[in-house]
């Protein structure tokens, strides 16, 4: 048996960064697809010769097409276009849409107990794409928004309160992005709740800053987004499912009457191990982190109406 193999599609920053992570773990095959004829195949040359350097020897193998993927246990998916100027959301999204159905597609008919990572935005409606075009049970299709929003509200309160970031956990629930929902009372300090720790006006502006993450990094960036911290926190996810640690991370999913919500994708804390997303974890939650988990999940439900509607 050789090594399992682990497939990146989109070979752009964040593509090509979690291809990296992944080949410095020196545990995989690393497949990277692309359809940029060139692309793929010099990210992934420059990877290998990276190895004998910092002592890995994965096998790292750049396509434009999908027959080398056959037989991969995870797959990240990374491809799609990022949002131009004056281009409307839900052109953003037919766009998108269109990209993640046909990589899925192509994925799962070559590698039928493959368990997908989808990174695409937006993220949420992207894990149902991905879901309505290959009919894989919900454990095996996850959405990575979570484990990036949580990093980041890591760091923030880690520097504010000038603690270790790994010293800090955080839990942040619902869409990616304007609606996220953090839980205060569920993010700690070797421990101890956050909240006793700073004050409530501080914890609001760290939230808020969590929200605008992305935004923040494109505005100082100005020609792209971020991608050391997602590809980090796609590479966590495929570390949790290949050695089976029954992480809990917060993870998009479909829910099916946890917290109350049926049949929408949302990010929820996520036992993820070998089968995937094993067990949907239900934390109490306060009514206003409650309601505002509802505003998120709504906001979600109108987003795959939008994308169903658009791609009939």
């Amino acid at each position: 048996m050789g090594r399992p193999k682990i497939t990146v599609v989109g070979a752009g920053n964040v593509g090509g960064t979690t291809a990296q992570r992944l080949a410095e773990k020196d545990a995989y095959d690393v497949v990277l697809v692309d359809i940029v004829e060139g692309v793929p195949q010099g990210k992934a040359l420059d990877i290998s010769q990276a190895g004998p350097v910092c002592g890995y020897s994965t096998r790292v193998v750049g396509t434009n097409g999908y027959d080398e993927t056959a037989g991969s246990s995870v797959a990240v998916i990374t491809s799609g276009i990022p949002r131009k100027p004056g281009m409307s959301r839900d052109e953003l999204l037919t766009t998108n849409a269109k990209i993640v159905k046909s990589v899925v597609t192509e994925l799962v008919s070559r590698s039928p107990d493959v368990i997908l990572i989808l990174v695409t935005n937006p993220l949420d409606a992207m894990v149902h794409v991905a879901r309505s075009a290959t009919g894989l049970p919900k454990s095996r299709v996850l959405g990575m928004a979570g484990v990036l929003d949580s990093a980041r509200m890591r760091t923030f309160i880690a520097a504010e309160l000038r603690v270790p970031g790994p010293d800090v956990e955080a839990m942040v629930l619902g869409g990616h992005g304007d609606t996220m929902v953090p839980v205060p009372r569920y993010t700690t300090v070797k421990g101890r709740p956050v909240s006793e720790l700073m004050s409530k006006e501080r914890l609001d502006a760290i939230v808020k800053r969590t929200r605008e993450g992305g935004a923040e990094i494109v505005g100082l960036l100005k020609t792209g987004s971020a991608f050391y911290a997602p590809s980090a926190s796609a590479v966590a996810m495929v570390e949790a499912i290949m050695r089976d640690q029954k992480r809990v991370l917060p993870t998009a999913v479909l829910c099916e009457g946890e917290y109350g919500l049926k049949n929408v994708v949302v990010g929820v804390p996520v036992k993820i191990g070998r089968g995937g997303a094993e067990q949907v974890m239900e934390y109490e939650l306060t009514a206003d982190e409650q309601a505002a988990l509802e505003v998120s999940a709504n906001a979600v439900r109108d987003l795959c109406a939008t994308v169903d509607r658009l791609m009939a």
